[in-house]
């Protein structure tokens, strides 16, 4: 999905009122059932059974989608309260419209438009279960001001015990840069409107947008279609056309034979992450080549896969001895991973190598099938088959003979280098990882939370990557939707628990639900 600056939406905007002859109100109702259908989504998946919402509205555009909000939210059953950060008479705009219904509906806003209003608050009120942040908008471009400072304030203050989601932008933040020049709200979800803002996917950013969700206010596509940008927001509504139905006919050999290089006696967890990522992946048949000292240990945990053994090296990593045996095997294969847990040795570099001048089937490299091409991605360029590579910024950092500093100071003029450089697809890992292409315009994604920052989260992203490549998703698609999944799965499950107990096989066990984000079958 296009992302835009804040200047470009207002006119998306108003060319829809006064062109397409959509009223301005109309536009805010949609905005604000989005809203209350995103709080509803995070009450369902947190457990909450009768939560209180507090929604925080200011005066303008994003106070009327916080009315709108709690108009809709009262009527889903939730427990409402409205704040209002000034008085009822200066509300302006297609708010007041919203207002009014507010109001008729049995809501009245109380009027907070003093600094000592936020502090009383902050000692008598009990705590709310959502927080809705519908202070300042996309017009802001100083640092906020009293009361609105007030209100951001009151929010992380009690953002320890609420969960806090944003409407539009985070109040406070520069719709445009992504920096915050003063009081910001740290918001857990930003539900932006009709198009992401380019501020909402800035590295500055990250510390306060938390995953962004996307609201159809109904701009028409002939008007979306007229704007130029040079990235674009991974989304649901872009994935979803790609998953197709599933024919009844259909038997294991019908959703892809995937084949998985990995694993070494020192790193067995890789292999077994990404083989039983794989397999929840959708795809058919899972087989995973893998030393033979730890091949007992692999079909242990994923016994739905083919597990074959190896010859290893004196350290336990795959021999080059394994490639004649295999070579041969190839074409029984629709995608094939090289990477998780097989250790820089020589034999796993001879292996790549080989791997990318003979295989004809779509590619995966990871891990130590990035890193053994240190200084080298002209050989990921000669391949005789698509790839998509899967590097961290130190694998990124080592590929290209820079430091990681350098990959992360400019995090998407590195991922578009190096997808130039290699003429494949590049997912640059991290928080907003990056998928790069070249002659396509860059995707940032912007699923995923600081729980998922632990061991193991690159292997079943791995996995999960090649189970979708040997589905017959084109690799970019294949790394947009793996991305997206693998965020979207963690984020489900740092809401229903916690991000401090998040670990890589609950990301694996989450994977069903989150496909259901993108497809009902």
């Amino acid at each position: 999905m296009k992302v835009v600056r804040s200047s470009e939406m207002r006119e998306l905007d108003r060319k829809t009122i006064e062109e397409h002859g959509v009223p301005g109100a109309v536009l805010m109702d949609r905005a604000g059932l989005g809203v209350a259908n995103e709080a509803e989504r995070l009450a369902a998946l947190a457990g909450y059974s009768a939560p209180l919402v507090r929604l925080i509205a200011g005066r303008g555009n994003n106070g009327g989608d916080a009315f709108v909000a709690a108009r809709y939210l009262k009527k889903k059953g939730f427990e409402v309260e409205l704040w209002l950060t000034g008085k009822l008479e200066q509300v302006k705009g297609d708010a007041v419209h919203h207002l009014n219904a507010t109001v008729k509906a049995g809501i009245v806003p109380q009027e907070m438009p003093e600094p000592g209003h936020w502090v009383k608050a902050t000692a008598e009120r009990r705590a709310a279960d959502i927080l809705v942040d519908g202070i300042l908008g996309t017009g802001v471009s100083g640092p906020a001001r009293d009361p609105a400072a007030c209100a951001i304030r009151y929010i992380n203050e009690h953002s320890k015990e609420a969960l806090v989601l944003a409407v539009d932008v985070p109040s406070g933040l520069n719709a445009d840069t992504g920096l915050a020049p003063g009081e910001t709200v740290l918001a857990d979800v930003t539900v932006t409107m009709g198009l992401p803002k380019l501020g909402l996917v800035q590295p500055a950013a990250l510390d306060y947008v938390g995953s962004v969700e996307v609201v159809d206010i109904g701009i028409p596509p002939a008007l979306v279609e007229s704007v130029r940008t040079d990235r674009e927001l991974i989304t649901a509504t872009d994935l979803m056309p790609l998953f197709a139905r599933r024919p009844r006919a259909a038997h294991k050999g019908s959703f892809g034979r995937i084949l998985l290089v990995c694993g070494s006696h020192d790193y067995p967890g890789a292999a077994a992450l990404a083989a039983k990522a794989a397999v929840r992946s959708g795809a058919g048949l899972v087989t995973v080549l893998v030393p033979k000292g730890i091949a007992p240990v692999i079909s242990s945990f994923v016994p739905e896969a083919i597990v074959r053994p190896g010859q290893e090296t004196e350290t336990g990593s795959l021999s080059m001895k394994v490639w004649p045996v295999w070579r041969p095997r190839l074409p029984e294969f629709d995608a094939i991973l090289f990477g998780p847990g097989m250790t820089p040795h020589e034999h796993t570099r001879k292996l790549v190598v080989q791997a990318i001048r003979e295989c004809h089937m779509p590619l995966v490299l990871d891990a130590d099938a990035v890193n053994v091409l240190e200084t080298q991605p002209t050989r990921i360029h000669r391949a005789t088959c698509a790839v998509v590579a899967t590097p961290h910024p130190g694998e990124l950092a080592r590929l290209l003979g820079v430091d990681a500093k350098t990959i992360q100071s400019d995090r998407m003029f590195s991922a578009m280098r190096a997808a130039e450089e290699t003429d494949a697809t590049v997912v640059l890992k991290g928080a907003g990882t990056i998928v790069a292409e070249p002659d396509r315009i860059p995707c940032v994604n912007m699923t995923g939370n600081p729980g998922m920052a632990t061991g193991g989260m690159g292997d079943v992203l791995a996995g999960l990557t090649v189970g979708l490549l040997g589905q017959e998703f084109k690799p970019f698609d294949a790394a947009r939707a793996s991305v997206f999944l693998h965020g979207r799965a963690g984020d489900n499950v740092w809401f229903r628990t916690s991000q401090a107990g998040l670990i890589a096989t609950d990301i694996i066990e989450e994977l069903p639900y989150a496909f259901r984000d993108l497809t009902l079958r």
